[in-house]
């Protein structure tokens, strides 16, 4: 017979559980991606170029668009058209899934 204080420990450890690989590659790629950040930044400053910047941020299901510099425009048209392709591209996985 377990105890109440043994019963309670035994049901915090249900949750999802993460292989430690997994979390390792979650966050390799987030190190990666501020690494190529920071090297397009040092490499804009030291060659003296002017640099262009476009964001898309979503909240929610809400996209936050910006830019700035004289290819800003170009620059968000992209994000917005890769933006609603991985809306698109999750809807699409998403129902694939419901179905099996």
């Amino acid at each position: 017979m377990l105890s109440k204080q043994e019963n309670e420990d035994e049901n915090e450890d249900e949750g999802i559980t993460v292989s430690s690989r997994l979390f390792g590659f979650l966050i390799l790629g987030i190190a990666l991606v501020f690494v190529g950040i920071m090297v397009l930044v040092v490499a804009s400053l030291v060659s003296g170029g002017s640099g262009s910047v476009g964001v898309v941020i979503f909240i929610g299901p809400f996209p936050i668009v910006f830019g700035a510099g004289p290819s800003a425009g170009w620059l968000i048209l992209i994000g917005i058209i890769l933006a609603v392709l991985s809306i698109v591209l999750f809807l699409v996985m998403n129902r694939r899934f419901e179905w099996v």
